[in-house]
């Protein structure tokens, strides 16, 4: 990978503190040479990876547990992904960024858990061990309902 490859990043916003105007604004002081692009979940920027990388690091020191960034891999206007060019209807990939959205709350409130000095309680998720005998039991309950026909 080269720093003079064209990028795009997806810039999500998670916040009520900061709004897409002020990202733009953000990407309009840095004078780089990316293009801008405001979405209903934040920005799409493009441009040389050096430029698009060194955005983004200023962009995340606004709200650094509320924005999320990450790579696109189709550009703005792409006629696979533009709905005027294939009749209308959601963005293929809609719907996956759909279900990620609705989990930023999530990250969010646990980033600022772990801002605040906060480590969440460890579970034990090792599943329960299943015992030969309880094998046995579970057939043999199987055995005398499938008998009594239910």
């Amino acid at each position: 990978m080269s720093d003079d490859d064209i990028i795009i990043k997806m810039i999500v916003l998670h916040s009520t503190f900061t709004l897409p105007s002020d990202i733009v604004i953000k990407v309009y002081e840095s004078k780089a040479d990316i293009m801008v692009k405001e979405t209903c979940f934040g920005l799409i920027i493009e441009g040389k990876r050096s430029e698009v990388d060194r955005v983004v690091t200023e962009i995340r020191k606004l709200d650094p547990n509320r924005i999320f960034i990450k790579e696109r891999g189709v550009p703005p206007g792409d006629e696979y992904r533009c709905r005027a060019g294939r009749g209308g209807g959601p963005k293929p990939g809609f719907h996956q960024h759909e279900l990620e959205f609705a989990l930023l709350p999530y990250f969010t409130e646990a980033l600022d858990e772990i801002e605040r000095g906060e480590m969440p309680e460890q579970k034990d998720t090792t599943p329960p061990r299943l015992t030969i005998n309880k094998l046995k039991e579970i057939i043999e309950e199987e055995v005398k309902q499938s008998e009594r026909g239910y």
